[in-house]
């Protein structure tokens, strides 16, 4: 079984039907569930898409729909499936700069932190539509249907 980390944009994607990415990231996930694949939700990314959609959703005057998106994210994601990486953030943090530091910066801190939270975790890979994580060694990143491994490819 392949263990995956949903990233910010994509996570946002799933829950914002208007999203330039929402289709793409439908079909990304129907491919997981169908390799069975072991989605992580990570608290970081979790805090990100709460203000991302508020903001959006606000800026778009579309705001009446913050409690049904907040809704269907406390349904994806409820709180005892979270992996709560937050904690070990101080333990983290100077290989974090360290990553942001040999990516001269392209790499932001959010993304460093995720990085390394799935190198602790031993998770491989990594849905998400920002090319951003393909610099990562320890990554692979999940972008479309056919990305996604077989369980037997494991």
């Amino acid at each position: 079984m392949i263990r995956v980390v949903l990233d910010t944009v994509m996570l946002a994607a799933l829950l914002d039907s208007r999203d330039k990415w929402h289709e793409a990231a439908v079909v990304l996930r129907d491919a997981l569930k169908t390799a069975h694949a072991e989605v992580f939700y990570l608290d970081p990314v979790i805090n990100e898409v709460v203000s991302v959609l508020a903001r959006r959703l606000a800026e778009q005057r579309r705001i009446e729909q913050l409690t049904g998106v907040l809704d269907n994210l406390e349904q994806l994601a409820p709180i005892d499936r979270i992996t709560w990486i937050s904690p070990h953030t101080p333990l983290l943090y100077p290989r974090v700069l360290t990553l942001v530091r040999t990516h001269a910066g392209e790499l932001n801190f959010h993304d460093a932190l995720i990085a390394r939270a799935c190198e602790q975790l031993g998770i491989r890979y990594i849905a998400s539509f920002d090319r951003d994580f393909e610099r990562i060694e320890w990554l692979t990143r999940l972008q479309q249907p056919d990305d996604v491994p077989l369980a037997t490819d494991e």
